[in-house]
């Protein structure tokens, strides 16, 4: 979901043609040569990034050969139209920001996850109130204004047996949690779970949090890196090398979460340390697949398929997709082929 993190430190202080191969040790590890990656992040630094302030600190990817150029976009919608643009090379988004951008006719693919499932989630401060979806009937709920959030609420509703016009959506823009807190709505859909859920609970609030997957949405990949598919072509190399090294900083990360928070803080000192922390552990989970065979990073093409033909029936792509073909790859990853 685009987001504009700063809101969170107001609320805290208020209250692919691709070459098939698999995994070449000798090519992710540094030769004569640096070769550069210029990165840009999904918005601002926050503990989803933690992985890779840990193995820039570690030297995880100077170690590979790579010299990693981390930009902050000016908005979250700039990653992928920079990317298109040949701005930069890589990016962090979302599926489904991928997914209507290909929809455009963007030449653009996922050369990992980085969030294994929904991050977005329903949220509410009146937990005695809105125990379940069913319960926002006759309630307003604050979302973003982006589409597929909306979509989602409809599902949500639908899902629930909940008629739609019995619930008022209401445009906040970025504001969801100030929303919640002067009582605008009763709930907001679109605050991720493992940032603004564990800042209200640090901040003592009693805030009940619903996880799409959960309510009917299907599941997807929230955070992904992007690439555009001549730099893949051209440089697959080096992109298997950043995917991986970077798969060892979250790897870091998951056995030393204050270390690797640490190195988080250091380069983003900005970021409240406690904060930074839980948010830390209570994510460490989706970084990694379930299924413990799958390398850090993987994509399951079959999972793609379900959300996209869902966006696709929702209205949200005009072009029935073929996602987990076209839209992904996994040749990259630790252990894995094209």
């Amino acid at each position: 979901m685009k987001r504009a993190f700063a809101t969170l430190v107001t609320v805290t202080a208020a209250a692919l043609t691709l070459a098939a191969c698999g995994e070449k040790k000798e090519q992710t590890t540094a030769g004569s040569e640096t070769r550069q990656i210029r990165l840009m992040l999904d918005y601002l630094p926050n503990p989803d990034h933690v992985g890779l302030y840990a193995g820039l600190e570690k030297g995880d990817f100077a170690d590979a050969g790579l010299d990693v150029d981390v930009q902050v976009p000016s908005d979250p919608a700039a990653p992928l139209k920079l990317l298109e643009a040949g701005k930069i090379d890589i990016a962090i988004s979302y599926e489904p920001e991928l997914l209507i951008a290909r929809d455009k006719g963007a030449q653009l693919v996922a050369v990992g996850a980085i969030a294994q499932t929904p991050l977005t989630s329903l949220m509410t401060l009146k937990p005695r109130e809105v125990r379940t979806p069913a319960d926002l009937r006759g309630k307003r709920v604050g979302t973003a204004g982006i589409p597929y959030q909306s979509a989602y609420l409809r599902t949500i509703l639908d899902t629930a047996g909940v008629p739609l016009d019995s619930v008022k959506e209401t445009s906040v823009g970025f504001n969801l949690v100030p929303a919640m807190l002067s009582r605008r709505v009763d709930a907001t859909l679109g605050a991720f779970w493992n940032v603004e859920g564990v800042q209200l609970q640090r901040a003592r609030r009693d805030v009940r949090i619903i996880r799409m997957e959960d309510v009917g949405v299907p599941t997807y990949n929230e955070l992904i890196l992007v690439a555009h598919k001549d730099f893949v072509g051209e440089r697959g190399d080096d992109v298997r090398a950043f995917v991986q090294a970077l798969g060892r900083g979250y790897a870091d990360a998951r056995a030393d979460p204050q270390a690797a928070t640490d190195a988080l803080v250091r380069a983003n000192p900005d970021l409240d340390p406690g904060f930074a922390l839980a948010s830390v552990r209570a994510s460490l989970p989706v970084f990694f697949p379930q299924d413990e065979s799958k390398p850090f990073g993987f994509q399951e093409p079959r999972a793609w398929d379900r959300y996209a033909q869902w966006m696709f029936d929702q209205g949200l792509l005009d072009t029935r997709p073929n996602a987990g073909a076209a839209a992904l790859t996994n040749e990259f990853l630790a252990g894995q082929s094209g």
